[in-house]
């Protein structure tokens, strides 16, 4: 199975039109028709972590539905563990922000990770799901994986564990498979060498979300 991550520049302007428009069009539902809309739940939270959706905001719990277009952010010091569907995992670490634009159980969607850092689980052996995750460094094509994305020692970091991702930047392309993992100095800058990943550095970037 794969993933593609299509870097490119310019994209954050875009983001913010988009979340604009995506939550005027939410503006437009009723409560009732959002009851409908229930993507996931929130399994673990520690710190402070909202969900909102309109001029809404309700901090979450664990329990607490999560809803498409629904916005989910961190505080300091702060994680969420949530589930989409009946079996994908998204875990967010401080100081994030993820934009659930669509999600389908079983088939995928569109997130968006505005801030931050998350890792996305899917276990192996289940049906592929097309899910795209846009980031301010371009676009991740998910397809059943699991992988780490966010800010790492000065750089924008994509580690693989299990399943292989396609990183395009610059016109570039390079396939990062279980065990490596890949960096992007800015938005539109080739992605660096691929390189295996030491166990200290893996342990680092999935502390950041929690993951002991």
């Amino acid at each position: 199975m794969s993933t593609r991550i299509d870097l490119s520049a310019g994209w954050l302007t875009r983001r913010h039109l988009i979340g604009g428009l995506a939550l005027g069009a939410a503006g437009l539902m009723t409560t009732s028709s959002r009851a409908t809309d229930v993507v996931g739940k929130a399994n673990v939270v520690r710190g402070r972590v909202d969900r909102r959706q309109d001029a809404l905001v309700e901090g979450l719990r664990p329990g607490t539905n999560i809803l498409d277009q629904d916005n989910v952010k961190t505080g300091v010091a702060s994680f969420a563990d949530l589930e989409l569907g009946s079996d994908t995992r998204i875990l967010l670490g401080p100081e994030t922000e993820l934009f659930i634009d669509t999600f389908i159980a079983g088939q995928g969607g569109t997130l968006e990770l505005g801030t931050g850092q998350m890792v996305f689980d899917r276990p192996e052996g289940l049906p592929k799901i097309d899910l795209a995750l846009r980031t301010a460094f371009g676009q991740i094509g998910v397809r059943g994986t699991k992988f780490f994305a966010g800010p790492n020692r000065g750089v924008f970091a994509v580690f693989v564990e299990h399943g292989q991702v396609a990183v395009t930047g610059g016109g570039v392309t390079k396939l990062v498979g279980a065990g490596e993992g890949v960096q992007i100095a800015r938005p539109g800058a080739q992605p660096d060498t691929v390189v295996k990943w030491g166990a200290a550095r893996v342990k680092e970037v999935y502390r950041r979300v929690g993951l002991e």
